[in-house]
């Protein structure tokens, strides 16, 4: 069985394992199901020209699931529905792979360098400027995705779903000061993403 999540971080971070009731997580498992099945077939409906790239969506989600299996964020919602979530928003097969694995890297045991042996180096340079190493400030981190136009679509919608305060409602783990200090951390860091002139952040 694979290890839990490294550690704790602040925002949708996976915290533990699952103590959902077996008809709840019956019914994640459904859901879960679904959303995949929802991933791929818009995937289709993108780009019928480009067949032999599915194979790869199929890979990272297979890879996501694994890595992310019994994780749940703060407020007891399996972890997996928060890649997906930003997959789903993504342009092409590149992005949605990368949105997918963003967080396998810094949140399971899966290290960038066994990702890279599974998927090519226009994903994993993505996955590289995505996460967020110890001991680099927060915000010279963000800086540094502003150099690829993937990575910057993926961390901004990432930043939004981790700004949507109603996943927090009835979630005694997040109160409202740190929700305000959330709140400030992450508009930041859209203004940083979104500027036009780095110089001004």
């Amino acid at each position: 069985e694979r290890r839990l999540a490294k550690a704790e971080v602040a925002g949708s971070s996976p915290v533990s394992r699952s103590k959902l009731s077996k008809v709840s997580r019956v019914f994640c498992v459904f859901a879960l199901m679904f959303s995949l099945n929802m991933l791929i077939h818009t995937e289709i409906r993108r780009d019928r020209s480009n067949r032999d790239l599915y194979p790869l969506t199929n890979k990272a989600m297979r890879a996501a699931y694994s890595a992310h299996a019994g994780q749940v964020d703060k407020c007891g919602t399996p972890y997996i529905f928060h890649p997906i979530h930003l997959a789903e928003q993504m342009p092409d097969e590149i992005s949605v792979c990368a949105a997918l694995l963003h967080d396998v890297a810094k949140d399971t045991d899966i290290t960038l360098s066994e990702l890279e042996s599974e998927f090519p180096s226009v994903v994993i340079d993505v996955l590289k400027l995505l996460t967020h190493k110890d001991g680099i400030d927060y915000f010279d981190y963000i800086r540094a995705i502003r150099s690829n136009p993937t990575a910057v679509r993926i961390k901004l919608a990432d930043i939004a779903h981790n700004s949507d305060e109603t996943r927090y409602a009835g979630c005694s783990e997040i109160d409202a000061e740190r929700l305000a200090a959330r709140r400030k951390k992450y508009e930041k860091a859209k203004a940083i993403l979104q500027a036009k002139n780095l110089n001004a952040t």
